[in-house]
């Protein structure tokens, strides 16, 4: 593949990626029937690694199992309109394990906050943006 067929399949948007369009609806539908319990609201620091400090309210949707066991992660933003507005896979080779985090609500800028606190030194993550959200701040 040449520098040109990277940057097409770079600049992809998600429908052009093969995601199958219902997922917006799916996730929206699981947020809309779960509650959002937010155990770590904006400013407060990390349980077990208290430098961190939370850019965002960061919980779980109640009622529901992710693959760690606990509720599916929830990024929660300042949008008051509470709809999936992306979705963060993270891969943490510290703690040997993959993750999806929801991004409920979430302008431009916290999507890319909440992005910002899973690229650390032993942490990847990649997101899946709903296309109409990237384009407000």
């Amino acid at each position: 593949m040449d520098s040109r067929d990277e940057r097409k399949t770079f600049k992809r948007t998600p429908e052009e990626s093969g995601i199958d369009p219902r997922l917006w609806d799916f996730a929206d539908r699981l947020v809309a029937q779960s509650r959002v319990v937010v155990d770590r609201p904006r400013g407060s620091r990390h349980p077990r690694y208290p430098a961190y400090v939370y850019p965002l309210d960061y919980g779980y949707l109640d009622g529901t199992t992710a693959m760690d066991g606990g509720g599916i992660d929830v990024w929660q933003g300042s949008l008051s309109e509470k709809r999936v507005t992306g979705i963060i896979l993270t891969i943490d080779r510290l703690k040997r394990d993959a993750e999806l985090k929801l991004l409920v609500g979430c302008t431009a800028a916290e999507v890319d906050t909440a992005l910002s606190a899973h690229q650390a030194e032993s942490q990847v993550a990649l997101l899946i943006p709903r296309a109409a959200e990237r384009q407000q701040t």
